[in-house]
């Protein structure tokens, strides 16, 4: 089990405002501009202590749960959430606990045997474990080509950190997972009508007007594709009213006579 207080430097008896300027301390040596790519992963993690003990109950579940791991007490954790098959709440917590253990087929089994995207995680999770384990899973997921899956989960993060950012010092991550993907994966692996479907699923994001005009082009392709002419042209007309300039495209104007 991860020590957060030795993470952030600081003693089991710690006071919030000591929490706070440890965090405050490492976080500066850690941000992305001074340490670069590699501190990534400890600053995520140097976050995650943060969160827990700068909140006074989810401090005191973890401090109960970190004695009973360091005391060897009698209770495996796992266990309990596996027996409470038909507890939602459970279950959720599951399969992020495996996630975060390195049981990640197991995880993700257990993901698909409560219904996958169809699993309210954001019901049965607090938000900010939910949106860790969604991009967990999706890390996942994209590992074992199931491209759709995890641009799904992405597209979820992406909205929900619009509205409330969590994220914030990984939010370029997070998007730059979403356009690797999307650039990269996504189109040869769904039919022509999920793909539509996805780009539709973009638009409303709030990227720049340059990559939407992008996504609308590769929508207008694939609806040409299908031979919808008509709807083609009207996307095509869209993406060029946000990109005029738009790269790529003289093939396509000619194609759908624009």
């Amino acid at each position: 089990m991860e020590n957060y207080y030795s993470l952030l430097g600081i003693t089991h008896d710690a006071s919030t405002q000591d929490i706070k300027k440890a965090f405050r301390k490492q976080a500066k040596q850690l941000h992305p501009d001074l340490a670069g790519v590699a501190a990534e992963e400890a600053m995520r993690k140097l976050l995650s202590a943060y969160e827990v003990l700068s909140d006074r109950e989810r401090r005191y579940e973890y401090d109960r749960a970190f004695r009973r791991f360091n005391n060897k007490v009698d209770f495996d954790y796992r266990t309990f959430l596996q027996e409470r098959v038909e507890d939602p709440v459970c279950q959720a917590k599951l399969i992020f606990f495996d996630l975060l253990h390195l049981e990640e087929e197991d995880a993700l089994t257990l993901w698909r045997i409560q219904g996958g995207l169809e699993f309210p995680l954001e019901k049965y999770l607090d938000r900010e474990d939910w949106m860790d384990c969604t991009y967990i899973l999706a890390e996942e997921l994209e590992k074992r080509r199931c491209y759709y899956e995890a641009f799904v989960l992405l597209v979820n993060l992406v909205r929900e950190e619009r509205r409330l950012p969590y994220f914030r010092h990984f939010m370029s991550e997070l998007e730059g997972f979403l356009k690797e993907l999307v650039r990269l994966k996504l189109k040869p692996s769904v039919n022509g009508e999920t793909y539509i479907a996805c780009m539709e699923m973009l638009l409303n994001l709030g990227f720049s007007p340059k990559e939407e005009a992008r996504w609308l082009r590769s929508q207008a392709e694939t609806l040409a594709m299908l031979g919808d002419i008509p709807a083609a042209q009207g996307v095509f007309r869209e993406a060029l009213k946000r990109d005029p300039r738009l790269p790529s495209a003289t093939r396509l104007r000619r194609k759908l006579n624009i």
